[in-house]
């Protein structure tokens, strides 16, 4: 029972956008059209589009929060197929969502008044040194780095301006970030916490069981449908068409011919020649003294684990196995990735400045790996330079079609010329999902992909296009046939929905006052199952609970506010939260409290000071991020956004 309110969202949902300047940039589902460029956030203001919040004057609109909504939801979807947007919106998506546009203005801002610009160099070398941009030899490939972009219906400059904006944000932070350290007594107490373990009894008391005898009236439904207008409102529905330019249009591409194997195989000694890797252990700190103090004691003997956990690090965070010349680069400066690949094998070097941050690394090992023969790489070469040319016969056959469609060539005329099969849709949404109570139709695989960029068609200028799909070696050509706007369903065919969202108002009212009578009663010493009883309807058996507060955080995902409850309780002390999706109220009794104690667990405190030490930076650097929000000029319609986070779940008000 319990475990069904437990069910929550993963990160995605509220994953701070902040993060990214902390780690290798990630091809992620930020939107486009919401943000306008991050640079030049632009709303009009109206009661259609009302601004939700300004920052020194640019305004971040309900269209722009309502674009990236939709664009994480279905980024959400595909991993998750049966999620819906309420139960997204439930997770905190719209607020999370909102603070990102916010933080990211704040920061661009901020970055501008201290003099730090990230030159179009700089975002030149973040591109080429994306691995989501690199082909099969490992060499940045303008096709995929578009092919990328176009899936994720961005543009080049959107991205470039994504990029320069996540330079500036790594400028500022990072040297903030890097080298934070968790004290001793900090990691003691916080360990004793985790240990405490708390006995008690989650209880439910679900809408269901008092929805007994609420029988609206005819009248009384049509009324709260009148007021609840918007949540009974079918979305914008488009009947799409498409069809699917592939591989399989092109013919025989070409067999690689000799010259091509050989040209690719002294083209990559990289990849098929002897490979030098390193194990690295990589120091960073913010502080020159330090750095320079840690790199002699590593120069005298001392061990690498001693060394970082003086500091507060875990030996183990900070070693990177494995490591290319190439791969090392990319996550670390170049002065730091060249002195690593000079020194010899156990050999300390540093610190190095750069960035802003001291770096000490020391070579734990080295491995030569032999190459490869031409022959021994052949399959691989093969199956590369043909899967290029059937991509590249793709790509040619695509843009004979764009060229096709600027002439005017209608869809049918063209699909038929290409021997390419048409795919109709029914009338779906955003979502790829047909209207309520219309025949259920299962979607291609395919048509996810083509969704974002069907509904951002100007609904009076629905010119057919040709989009790529992921994989790189195919493409659809593309049409919206008809829109049907957005509309209020009539009352006749949702009048069940209607009087069912009505009674279970109702019926929640009712399980609340319940709940807080419960409460009143137990924390004024009525045993807990006396209250349950008092109440008067059937409700489901109160289970006990014994946790440690360790097992929270081990479940791997956003805690359920009533286990948050339970462990904020004082002993002998109960209180009630509402269940998740509007589904009752829960009741949490926290019946006997052990204090923790780390001392006689040795090995929870090391883990958890190693722990501390990992989210130390990611937690200092919000901070920051939350200090530079509280300096700046942010101005909050909260009626606006009150209101905009309503439409965008059709929340029954």
């Amino acid at each position: 029972m319990i475990s069904g309110f437990r069910k929550s969202l993963r990160s995605w949902a509220t994953i701070a956008l902040l993060f990214l300047a902390l780690m290798a940039i990630v091809v992620t589902g930020f939107g486009t059209g919401g943000f306008g460029g991050l640079g030049s956030l632009s709303g009009d203001g109206s009661s259609e589009n009302p601004t939700l919040v300004t920052v020194a004057g640019t305004p971040i609109t309900k269209a722009q929060v309502d674009d990236e909504i939709n664009r994480q939801y279905a980024d959400a979807r595909a991993q998750y197929p049966n999620l819906g947007m309420r139960e997204f919106l439930a997770q905190g998506a719209f607020d999370a969502l909102l603070r990102q546009l916010v933080n990211y203005q704040t920061i661009r801002q901020f970055a501008s008044e201290q003099g730090l610009v990230a030159t179009d160099r700089m975002i030149d070398r973040d591109i080429v040194n994306t691995e989501q941009f690199r082909n099969f030899t490992g060499q940045f490939d303008q096709a995929t780095f578009r092919s990328l972009l176009a899936n994720r219906n961005m543009t080049e400059g959107w991205y470039r301006d994504f990029t320069r904006t996540r330079l500036l944000q790594s400028q500022l932070i990072a040297p903030v970030a890097v080298g934070s350290r968790v004290p001793q007594g900090v990691a003691r107490f916080y360990a004793d916490l985790q240990l405490e373990r708390r006995r008690g009894v989650i209880g439910v008391l679900p809408w269901q069981a008092f929805a007994a005898a609420i029988n609206p009236t005819d009248a009384e439904i049509a009324a709260f449908y009148r007021q609840n207008q918007r949540a009974f409102t079918t979305p914008e529905r488009r009947v799409i068409r498409y069809a699917v330019i592939g591989p399989e249009q092109t013919g025989q591409a070409g067999a690689a011919t000799e010259a091509e194997i050989q040209r690719v195989y002294r083209a990559n000694q990289g990849r098929f020649g002897p490979r030098d890797s390193r194990t690295i252990q990589h120091l960073v700190l913010q502080d020159r003294g330090q750095a320079e103090q840690a790199a002699q004691q590593l120069r005298g003997g001392a061990s690498f684990a001693d060394v970082t956990s003086r500091l507060g690090f875990a030996a183990a965070d900070l070693t990177f196995a494995d490591q290319t010349r190439d791969s090392f680069g990319r996550t670390a400066p170049a002065a730091v990735a060249t002195a690593a690949f000079a020194a010899a094998r156990g050999q300390v070097a540093g610190p190095i400045q750069a960035e802003g941050t001291f770096h000490v690394v020391r070579i734990e090992s080295i491995a030569t790996t032999p190459g490869r023969t031409i022959e021994q790489a052949r399959p691989e070469i093969v199956t590369f330079i043909e899967r290029r040319k059937r991509a590249t016969a793709v790509d040619d056959l695509a843009n004979r079609i764009q060229e096709q469609l600027g002439e005017g060539v209608a869809f049918e005329q063209i699909a038929r010329e290409a021997h390419l099969t048409i795919v109709t849709t029914p009338a779906v949404t955003a979502n790829g999902q047909p209207a309520p109570g219309a025949p259920a139709w299962q979607a291609p695989a395919e048509l996810a992909a083509l969704l974002g960029s069907a509904f951002q068609m100007d609904a009076e200028d629905l010119e057919p296009i040709v989009e790529p799909l992921p994989g790189n070696s195919r493409a659809a050509l593309l049409e919206v046939q008809r829109v049907e706007p957005a509309a209020p369903s009539p009352l006749a065919q949702v009048r069940d929905r209607v009087r069912t969202a009505l009674i279970q108002r109702r019926a929640l009212e009712r399980a609340r006052a319940a709940a807080d009578t419960i409460v009143r009663k137990v924390n004024g010493g009525t045993p807990l199952a006396n209250a349950f009883a008092e109440v008067g309807v059937a409700l489901p058996r109160p289970e006990a609970v014994d946790m440690v507060r360790a097992q929270i955080a081990a479940q791997g995902r956003q805690p359920a506010p009533i286990l948050i409850t339970f462990f904020s309780l004082p002993q002998g002390r109960a209180a009630s939260v509402a269940a998740p999706n509007r589904a009752g109220y829960l009741i949490a009794f926290h019946s006997q409290r052990t204090a923790g104690n780390a001392a006689s667990n040795p090995a929870a405190l090391t883990q958890i000071r190693s722990q501390l030490g990992r989210s130390a930076p990611e937690e200092t650097a919000q901070q920051f991020v939350r200090a530079i929000e509280l300096r700046s000029d942010v101005q909050r319609n909260e009626e606006a956004i009150r209101r905009a986070r309503s439409a965008a779940s059709g929340a029954v008000e």
